[in-house]
């Protein structure tokens, strides 16, 4: 007993009064006779041969002058040997007192291929040679000022050289309290820099990278310069610390690009950069402002949980793959002006937290809210909502119309999978055996059901018995919800039905020449079916039909309004198919099947040479006849002022689009009307269905004028 309370004791004694850590190895002073050694007995190091000054303490400030002075000499004297196996350096835990000049320690070698240095082998050769095609590639953003560059373009090649490291780099966890130079260097194999503490500017200006380039968790405590800079290979900056202005200018990544969780905390540029493969920021934190300026991004741009707590410029950036800003956070302003997306790239700010009142989004008018992508409507709402709020207050009203455009998409969507989904909280065993679900599934589901409803498809992983891969396989076709009753789900349907028609037919109140077109269809349609009702009625005993010339201008006139009709529908729908039809289905069969029945059963009236219609004689001007219907008034008095249309003049086929635009659109020349006297029924009929379709439409029309009027709109909808 007593031994344990002396343990126990002991232990408390431990927690209270923790051991000291143990202290790394001390660094050893690096001498001349020690770097000599060292250079005789080089080490394996993954396969290559390098210079083991690992854990050193290698003092080049300029009081020790001698000592730096024969440092790179000698160091510089058995990288630059021949061979076929390249000397590295290795400086990993070392501590770097003064200034480095790394680049004093490649050889220096012209770059055109007629003088390149015979001691490299033909590969190290070919590294150097492709250097040319890259500088080529800078010229689709401008004209590349790297001194290399220039004087590989020009004709004939002007003399440059470059200083060559022909073995690889390790400066893992190396700390440089002075300023480090490795400008204009062309590194042949992998550089490895995790971990390195840089005390003062960094200088990789002009640097080329052969092979990988690792920067993870390093700390940059001053600049850092990488201006022009060139990576043959992956580049990996995770976590890595900026903690004073970083430079990218005009670099070249041509694989991917890893800066995943990294911190910049001054300025980040990276105008005019060229990222050939995927650049992945997520997670980075932007401090201060960054700049992407004409960047171009040939793969995707990875922004996941980014934050980016002042301005973000993409002005004039190329994207041909989508970006994704995910739970991206924009706490000030994202600038992407004349930027220009591929067909194929979009923004996905799923889940983006920005606030309108305090951050601000820019980008083209008309272009930039057609990038803007969610998945679902569900947790994105507040998203979408945000975001319509800035284009309008920016008066960006095409973007702002878009927003909400894609929001009532989602909607639509969500509406048809609560109609033909699958509602696991009532859905039958054999029902979600049928969509996929196995037998010990399905009851696992009712068994679970039974004791608390599903909240979210989610919660289907919560099940022993349910799998990833069978969620993953069947949770887009499943739905979460309240049990739907017959009633319910006909609600259900009637909004699913006119939300599609807002959506077919004038982008839910976003697009004007989108209702322009619908109507100019429309209208065409019903005046050319009243003239043809009204002119071609018999043939026998006596024709009454129409004259040649009355027929071609009919016919033309018919054509060319539905061709325009056509041309703005294709121009601006979506769905350009998907709208003709559900306008076929609402202006053909009706009128078509009256149509026919009137044929079918002839037309034995008196008057049968006078006009079904007539129009207002006492005066021909434009008018708004909003309160008018289609049928000519009781009163005699007012009866008088209306008289047939007459057949014989050569304009009398306008009457029939006037009394078709009367109808639509309330508005027309004349106030043309049906006559009350022998008149069959199946026109009045016509003319009534006409009326109340342009009932629908003058609503229609006048509720997407209020959206896309800036004025108007603004008045509306800021508070």
């Amino acid at each position: 007993m007593r031994s344990r309370n002396i343990i126990g004791l002991l232990m408390l004694l431990l927690f209270l009064f923790p051991l000291p850590a143990f202290p790394q190895a001390e660094r050893t002073p690096l001498t001349l006779e020690l770097l000599q050694e060292r250079l005789r007995t080089p080490t394996v190091r993954e396969g290559s041969l390098s210079v083991d000054l690992r854990q050193m303490m290698i003092d080049l400030r300029p009081e020790n002058a001698a000592f730096r002075d024969a440092f790179y000499q000698l160091l510089r004297k058995e990288l630059q040997k021949t061979g076929s196996k390249p000397l590295g350096l290795d400086l990993s835990n070392s501590l770097i007192q003064g200034d480095f000049i790394g680049s004093d320690l490649g050889l220096r070698t012209p770059l055109y291929a007629q003088a390149i240095a015979p001691i490299f082998t033909a590969a190290e050769q070919e590294q150097l040679e492709s250097l040319r095609v890259v500088c080529l590639q800078s010229l689709t953003v401008a004209l590349p000022s790297s001194k290399d560059c220039r004087s590989l373009l020009a004709t004939p090649a002007a003399a440059s050289d470059i200083s060559v490291f022909r073995g690889s780099l390790v400066l893992e966890k190396t700390h440089f309290t002075g300023k480090v130079q490795f400008s204009n260097t062309f590194f042949l194999q992998s550089v490895n820099v995790q971990g390195a503490i840089f005390n003062q500017q960094a200088n990789w200006q002009e640097t080329r990278f052969g092979r990988s380039a690792s920067f993870a968790n390093a700390t940059f405590r001053r600049e850092s310069q990488w201006q022009s800079s060139i990576f043959f290979d992956k580049a990996n900056f995770k976590q890595t610390q900026f903690q004073e202005n970083a430079y990218f200018q005009e670099s070249f990544f041509a694989d991917t690009a890893n800066f995943n969780q990294a911190n910049f905390k001054l300025l980040a540029q990276f105008n005019r950069t060229q990222w050939q493969g995927n650049a992945d920021f997520s997670g980075v934190r932007f401090i201060n402002s960054a700049q992407f300026t004409k960047a171009i991004f040939n793969e995707f741009l990875f922004l996941e949980e980014a934050t980016f707590e002042q301005a973000v410029t993409f002005r004039e950036a190329q994207f041909h793959q989508p970006v994704n800003l995910r739970g991206a956070s924009i706490l000030n302003q994202a600038d992407f002006s004349d930027a220009g997306f591929a067909k194929t790239a979009f923004l996905n700010v799923s889940g983006l937290a920005f606030n309108s009142n305090q951050a601000k989004i820019l980008g083209n008018s008309g272009q930039i809210g057609k990038k803007l992508v969610v998945a679902t409507l569900q947790g994105n709402q507040n998203v979408l909502r945000n975001l319509g709020q800035n284009f309008r207050q920016l008066q960006q009203i095409a973007d702002a119309n878009q927003i909400e455009y894609t929001k009532q998409q989602l909607r639509l969507a969500e509406l048809s999978r609560r109609l033909v989904g699958i509602n696991i909280n009532d859905a039958s065993k054999k029902s979600l055996v049928n969509l996929g679900f196995s037998p010990t599934q399905a009851e696992a589901i009712i068994r679970r059901r039974q004791i608390k409803p599903f909240r979210n498809t989610s919660e289907l992983l919560s099940l022993a018995d349910i799998d990833l891969e069978t969620y993953t396989k069947l949770s887009p076709q499943i739905v979460v919800g309240e049990p739907l009753f017959l009633g319910g789900w006909l609600l259900l349907a009637w909004n699913w039905l006119t939300l599609s028609l807002l959506l077919l037919l004038s982008g839910y109140g976003t697009d004007f020449r989108l209702v322009f077109g619908v109507g100019t269809i429309a209208i065409a349609y019903f005046g050319w079916l009243f003239w043809l009702i009204d002119r071609l009625r018999r043939l026998y005993p006596s024709a009454i039909i129409p004259t040649v010339d009355e027929s071609i201008w009919m016919l033309t006139s018919f054509s060319v309004l539905t061709l325009l009709g056509l041309l703005a529908i294709f121009r601006s729908a979506e769905q350009p198919w998907l709208t003709l039809a559900c306008l076929v289905i609402i202006i053909v069969p009706v009128p078509v099947i009256l149509l026919l029945r009137l044929y079918q059963q002839g037309r034995y009236h008196d008057l049968m040479d006078t006009s079904y219609f007539t129009e207002d004689g006492s005066m021909r001007q434009l008018r708004l006849l909003i309160g008018r219907l289609p049928v000519i008034p009781r009163y005699e008095i007012f009866r008088d002022r209306y008289m047939p249309l007459l057949w014989d003049r050569r304009w009398n086929w306008l009457n029939y689009y006037d009394f078709s635009l009367n109808n639509l659109l309330r508005l027309g020349f004349n106030d043309v009307r049906l006559r009350d006297k022998h008149l069959p029924g199946i026109i009045s009929t016509l003319a009534w269905y006409q009326w109340s379709l342009g009932i629908l439409y003058i609503t229609l029309l006048l509720w997407t004028l209020s959206r896309t009027i800036p004025g108007l709109n603004l008045l509306i909808y800021l508070k």
